[in-house]
């Protein structure tokens, strides 16, 4: 990666970086380990995709899910999901390891740049993240994190109801408290 792609991935609107071993997360969420062996690691990779969308977006992060060349033989590739979000395949023969290692190395290099998050569970890379001065997270920490991102946007999302009262019918609207009334009342 060059020190331009570094520019690219931290953009002054960001307040963070946040690189993900992708395949590291799809081992060790219980959500994407199961859709791994069910439908297949393409649909684990999805789905760690939509979730990381959801949170990058709401945390303000510019996140990079970084996956192992695995059995491709392409050249290293990168797909733009969002203005948030993008996958990065190493070349073929590179880890995901020595991708983030050689971001992290980039990163100490500069001043300009905003904080740097790196989540996975490999010990060896946690020592190496935070050799770097970033910061690193667990695949736990991050799960925990993301599911807590998506209950309170689901909160947020819910219509508030608002009732007048303590009683059930104050909170009806005014056509269901006058129909109620008459079936009380024995006018149906």
């Amino acid at each position: 990666m060059s020190s331009n792609a570094l520019d690219v991935m931290i953009a002054p609107a960001f307040i963070a970086l946040l690189l993900v071993d992708g395949y590291n997360m799809i081992g060790a969420w219980p959500e994407l380990k199961g859709l791994q062996h069910q439908e297949g690691l393409a649909s684990a990779r999805d789905r760690l995709l939509e979730l990381l969308i959801n949170y990058a977006a709401s945390q303000g992060y510019r996140t990079r899910i970084v996956f192992d060349a695995y059995t491709r033989r392409d050249r290293a590739s990168e797909e733009q999901h969002t203005e948030h979000v993008s996958t990065y395949y190493t070349d073929f023969g590179q880890t995901a390891d020595a991708y983030i290692e050689k971001s992290c190395a980039q990163f100490y290099r500069r001043e300009d740049t905003p904080r740097l998050i790196v989540a996975t569970s490999d010990r060896a890379q946690q020592q190496t993240v935070l050799g770097y001065g970033a910061e690193w997270l667990s695949a736990q920490q991050l799960q925990i994190r993301v599911q807590q991102t998506h209950r309170q946007r689901q909160k947020r999302q819910r219509p508030a109801q608002a009732s007048s009262g303590r009683f059930l019918f104050q909170g009806l609207d005014p056509q269901a408290q006058a129909r109620l009334n008459q079936l009380r009342q024995g006018r149906f």
